[in-house]
């Protein structure tokens, strides 16, 4: 797990010059949308929550919305129960439909969380429930390789430092964990590199990071030792990406191939 340790001294890096833009694109959910039935109100869930994680593949649905959904196209099936622990007893009204029977339960609670008396309750998230603390969960849930965090496609230009080398990369995705980036110099495997990133509307961030992976030609990035604030600039940039109202530095000169 990372930690967030402001006091970590940000990498001395010069700042890119301001370019044209683009727009950035979320990465499309390699799975069909999860259909999560609601038993709640609106104000159990956290500004733009049911907006971002839709763009994620997780549409949040009334229950009684569903309902009529599924009268028009049968095939429909539901993922999970989201429930206020106030109205669990409604969600336990579908433990006669097979296609209800058996599905996860997350509840939105106050501060004591979940007993886990009922077997079909998963998790707990406290109301109102933020977009992050979802996704976690909904991941740990639903997905065989699951992420912390979400993440965007991007075409953000990064300036990058190796020891006293100075160069240019291409990040092609970004996330609050780290990032996959394209660039003309060689990266190995295990090295450290200081990266500085423009996020439009969100801020400038100077992060510290270790090459973890290889999809080639990239290679991707793990952020360490992020402080609290650089992490919530990124958080915000992936955020208004997702509701479409971020838009990326684009600048000329890209590294071939990006």
């Amino acid at each position: 797990m990372q930690k967030d340790n402001s006091s970590v001294s940000e990498p001395s890096i010069p700042k890119p010059e301001m370019p044209e833009e683009s727009m950035p694109e979320p990465v499309a959910p390699a799975v069909r949308p999860r259909n999560l039935l609601f038993y709640a109100s609106r104000d159990a869930l956290g500004p733009m929550t049911e907006v971002i994680l839709a763009k994620l593949g997780y549409s949040i649905v009334l229950a009684e919305t569903f309902a009529s959904m599924r009268a028009e196209k049968p095939e429909l099936r539901p993922d999970m129960l989201l429930v206020d622990e106030r109205r669990l007893g409604e969600a336990a009204a579908w433990e006669d439909d097979n296609d209800y029977a058996e599905l996860p339960i997350v509840l939105l609670t106050g501060q004591h969380g979940a007993t886990g008396a009922d077997p079909r309750i998963v998790g707990a998230v406290k109301r109102p429930a933020g977009m992050h603390d979802l996704y976690r969960l909904l991941q740990q849930v639903f997905e065989d390789t699951p992420r912390s965090t979400p993440r965007i496609a991007t075409q953000l230009r990064a300036q990058c430092r190796r020891g006293e080398r100075f160069f240019d990369g291409r990040v092609l995705s970004l996330s609050g964990n780290g990032c996959l980036i394209r660039s003309a110099e060689t990266i190995q495997l295990g090295q450290k590199i200081e990266l500085r990133l423009e996020l439009p509307r969100a801020g400038d961030v100077a992060l510290e990071a270790e090459a973890s992976y290889q999809l080639l030609p990239d290679v991707g990035l793990v952020f360490s030792a992020v402080p609290h604030a650089q992490r919530q600039t990124i958080e915000r940039f992936v955020a208004q990406a997702l509701i479409g109202q971020a838009r990326i530095v684009e600048p000329p000169g890209a590294p071939d191939g990006a």
